[in-house]
C-alpha cells in the first residue's frame, strides 16, 4: 500500500467526488442481492464473459451467492453448474509445452515435472 502525502491527497479528492449516482457495492457483491434471496438471474449475471484470468474470482463469487440456498434450489444448481465451468476454464483453458532449450521453464511446470 502507498503511504505519505501523496497517497492522502488521492485519498482525500476520491473520497471528495460525488458518488450518488452509483449504487455502493462491496468488493464481493452487490448491495441489493443481500436483502432478498439470490435468483439464476443474479447467477447468470455474475457468470457474464469469464475468462481463465478471472475464473476463479468469478467462482468464488458465486459460491458466496449461493451458499445459503437449499440443496435443488434452481439458483444453486446454475451455480454449481457454473463452478464447474470456470475450474475447466481456469485450470484447463492455458496450454504450455516444453521450454525452448535456452529458457528455463515456469515454476508451474517444473513441479509438474514437464520442464
Amino acid at each position: 500500500m502507498v503511504a505519505g502525502p501523496a497517497a492522502a491527497r488521492v485519498r482525500a479528492e476520491l473520497a471528495a467526488r460525488p458518488t450518488a449516482s452509483v449504487a455502493p457495492v462491496s468488493e464481493y457483491e452487490r448491495v441489493d442481492r443481500s436483502h432478498r434471496e439470490p435468483t439464476v438471474e443474479d447467477v447468470r449475471q455474475l457468470m457474464g464473459a469469464s475468462t481463465p484470468h478471472f475464473a476463479l474470482h468469478l467462482r468464488n463469487r458465486i459460491r458466496a451467492l449461493i451458499e445459503r440456498l437449499p440443496e435443488g434450489h434452481p439458483a444453486r444448481r446454475e451455480g454449481e453448474r457454473e463452478m464447474r465451468r470456470l475450474d475447466d476454464v481456469a485450470f484447463g483453458a492455458e496450454q504450455r509445452g516444453a521450454a525452448p532449450d535456452d529458457l528455463r521453464g515456469l515454476p508451474s511446470e517444473r513441479i509438474r515435472g514437464r520442464a
